[in-house]
């Protein structure tokens, strides 16, 4: 078992920090910085001019932290943050030039503004590379020198998902026009919250090794918080399928039906049907983890 402080050796860090970490601080902050400077960004500008900014102070913390050699003052396992955060990082921004693109940039006319928001996307497509790059380098170089890393188990890359996936839902969920008018959509609102907040707690237990502090066996509490999560995620589709979408219920079922929706750029149709979509792809994952925690309570009670 590696102490706290474990982390590939200093040569390697090295090359993280020439060649990837420098780059990476490059250009989440030109993205950031480029969309700051434009005017009228919309909710989803704003949430993902956050996420960039997001990125780069964490990244310089991460660097400051590995230059100044205070890995040991940390009450967990250092080794696994930085790849735990790269593998989000990199999520992050390719899902923010994906999302940033389609629904924004395409609709602006050809302005100094756009000009922005395309060199924003492009940089932080380059950032989504290089955190992969440094995702895999260092999850290849842990498993070489058989050093435990997080992400080397299914169960945490279904954690990493899920909370990613309630990031961006959070992220539609910016105009809140979509659910304050419903007390039922605030329910969904509520689970979406609730679900990541007890991931994030999972994924804290797991860097810092306490899981095996819980008074009940981890995978029997796993086991109980998946079951717990898409029993509620099954309520949140449910109920916002029938509110947002079936008229009877006050909802619009096509998307000519909202008055928002005109010259093709994306309303609060389309931000209604993104958060249902991204609810049954995160219930999806959810299904997969309870099913992967109910074989491994199976065997372990075998034994």
């Amino acid at each position: 078992m590696p102490t706290r402080a474990t982390l590939p050796s200093w040569r390697y860090v090295n090359r993280v920090f020439l060649f990837l970490r420098v780059p990476q601080l490059l250009s989440t902050c030109v993205a950031f910085s480029l969309v700051a400077d434009m005017g009228l960004r919309g909710d989803i500008g704003n949430w993902f001019m956050s996420f960039w900014c997001i990125c780069f102070i964490v990244t310089l913390f991460i660097v400051i932290i590995e230059v100044n050699g205070l890995q040991p003052r940390f009450p967990f396992y250092w080794y696994n943050f930085p790849v735990t955060f790269a593998c989000y990082a990199a999520l992050i921004c390719l899902s923010a030039s994906i999302i940033y693109s389609i629904t924004y940039v395409q609709f602006l006319p050809d302005v100094p503004e756009w000009d922005r928001a395309v060199a924003a996307t492009a940089f932080s497509c380059i950032a989504s590379v290089l955190y992969a790059i440094e995702m895999a380098g260092m999850w290849n170089f842990y498993k070489l020198k058989e050093i435990p890393c997080y992400l080397h188990t299914v169960p945490s890359l279904l954690n990493v998902l899920e909370t990613f996936v309630a990031g961006v839902i959070f992220a539609f969920l910016s105009n809140t026009s979509l659910y304050l008018h419903q007390p039922a959509l605030v329910w969904c609102v509520a689970v979406y919250s609730v679900c990541f907040i007890s991931e994030a707690v999972t994924i804290l237990l797991n860097l810092g090794k306490w899981e095996h502090r819980l008074p009940i066996p981890f995978p029997i509490c796993q086991l109980v918080l998946t079951v717990f999560s898409v029993l509620l995620y099954i309520s949140a589709l449910v109920l916002w399928l029938l509110y947002q979408f079936y008229e009877e219920l006050g909802g619009l079922p096509q998307r000519s039906s909202d008055v928002s929706c005109v010259d093709g750029l994306m309303c609060t149709w389309d931000q209604r049907l993104a958060v249902a979509v991204l609810t049954a792809v995160n219930l999806l994952v959810y299904v997969a983890d309870r099913g992967y925690w109910a074989h491994r309570v199976s065997i372990e009670t075998e034994d």
